[in-house]
């Protein structure tokens, strides 16, 4: 298996640098060839998420479409991937931040009843309680 930095799939997912694009697409079509899968961790969702927003300008429904198309590839390893599946929920339904929909999950996950917070786009998630 081989593990992918966020820059590695903004580079696959946008080809905007020729050289970089490359490697990046011979790298996980390499691991596709030899049965491999490649791993993305829950942080590098959350990177690749602020950066195509913050960076190359996408818009919500289109973050929810790619962040559905990784989930459903088969080549991609992604951890935690049922909390990613109710990350993307609250994110679909609600103004939060896809990272902070993420966070209330993972905590969750580790035990948490409650993600405590002071930021308003997240009272209406379950996993969050205001302060």
């Amino acid at each position: 298996m081989k593990g992918l930095d966020t820059n590695v799939l903004v580079r696959y997912l946008t080809q905007d640098d020729a050289r970089q694009a490359l490697r990046a697409s011979a790298c996980i079509e390499d691991a596709i060839k030899r049965g491999e899968s490649c791993f993305v961790n829950p942080v590098v969702l959350a990177e690749l998420i602020w950066v195509l927003e913050e960076c190359y300008g996408y818009g919500k429904a289109q973050l929810l479409e790619l962040l559905g198309k990784l989930l459903a590839a088969r080549q991609l390893e992604i951890a935690q991937k049922d909390c990613v599946r109710k990350a993307v929920e609250d994110y679909r339904q609600s103004r939060a931040d896809f990272a902070d929909c993420l966070i209330g999950w993972i905590n969750q996950q580790s035990g948490c009843k409650y993600t405590y917070t002071f930021d308003k786009a997240l009272q209406r998630i379950p996993t969050f309680q205001q302060l």
